[in-house]
């Protein structure tokens, strides 16, 4: 973790924290963003408008970020669009599969102290260290 900032990454919890108490205080939904994704490409219940004005606000806060002179970090992108597209896939399909995605179970589901989330998380986290201790041991050395 080279660009770990404690600060910013605790007012960057915060903040979304914020964001998905109010959401689930004022509007009595849940903050994850595969369901309100799915539910603005017609996958499920109506309601598009405040779906897209949340997607938006995802969209959009990095740039406004970047016009306000933040410096926002090129995401690491792999040099073949076939593992960006594979991985996608794959993380669409758990997400669905999974009933839901990691900032719907971490966030809203483990604050509201639901069981399915709590353990979808545990298994989410012990995924990605798996992962991780693979990559950094096995493959890339």
């Amino acid at each position: 973790m080279n660009n770990f900032t404690p600060l910013s990454a605790a007012i960057g919890g915060a903040l979304i924290g914020l964001a998905s108490t109010m959401l689930l205080l004022l509007a009595g939904r849940i903050a994850g963003i595969s369901g309100i994704l799915g539910a603005t490409l017609g996958f499920g219940t109506g309601e598009r408008s405040w779906r897209l004005a949340f997607i938006a606000g995802l969209i959009l806060a990095p740039l406004a970020a970047m016009l306000a002179g933040y410096a926002v970090p090129a995401p690491q992108m792999p040099d073949s669009w076939l593992l960006v597209i594979v991985a996608g896939l794959l993380v669409g399909f758990g997400a669905r599969l999974g009933g839901g995605c990691t900032s719907g179970h971490g966030v809203c589901g483990i604050a509201r102290f639901s069981q399915r989330s709590i353990v979808a998380t545990i298994i989410f986290m012990g995924t990605a260290v798996v992962t991780v201790a693979l990559m950094r041991h096995v493959v890339g050395g």
